[in-house]
């Protein structure tokens, strides 16, 4: 029986992450931004899920005030498409309003459909765009907003 969890990134947890995060990005984040990220930024939560005894994906968050900021969500692209980005989400967001947290923000690349799809599944909706965001092909980032408190 598959067993699947989801924690609270630790600093053990990096090298797994970073494997996941090159997979994942045309432009990854480096070991060090991960450990920055954990140790120096008060602002950043970050929690991984795991599949039996194997991390699998990640998601980071940063706190402003009673708003959150998704940074990234990964999934490793062998575990793709069993659900897994959906327990995550749904976890941290939960995670999120305990500490008050109602409105939510992310960037996603205009072409990736498939995590367009996953967030609107939460509530969020395409607010805006952000003009030739990503710098390695120029592409358009979709700016994707949820008040959970049902206010605007």
């Amino acid at each position: 029986m598959t067993k699947v969890i989801v924690r609270e990134m630790a600093f053990d947890d990096v090298d797994e992450i970073y494997e996941i995060e090159k997979k994942s990005f045309s432009m990854p984040w480096s070991k060090a931004s991960f450990y920055q990220e954990i140790n120096d930024n008060s602002a950043a939560y970050y929690y991984v899920v795991g599949v039996d005894d194997t991390l699998v994906g990640y998601m980071g968050i940063w706190k402003i005030l009673d708003e959150g900021h998704i940074t990234n969500v990964a999934i490793d692209p062998d575990y793709r498409g069993k659900g897994y980005s959906k327990q995550l989400v749904s976890y941290v967001l939960g995670e999120m309003k305990k500490l008050e947290v109602h409105m939510f923000t992310l960037e996603v690349r205009e072409s990736n459909i498939i995590a367009q799809e996953l967030y609107s599944k939460f509530g969020f909706s395409v607010e805006g765009r952000r003009k030739k965001y990503y710098t390695d092909t120029n592409e358009d980032a979709l700016l994707m907003w949820m008040n959970s408190n049902g206010e605007d």
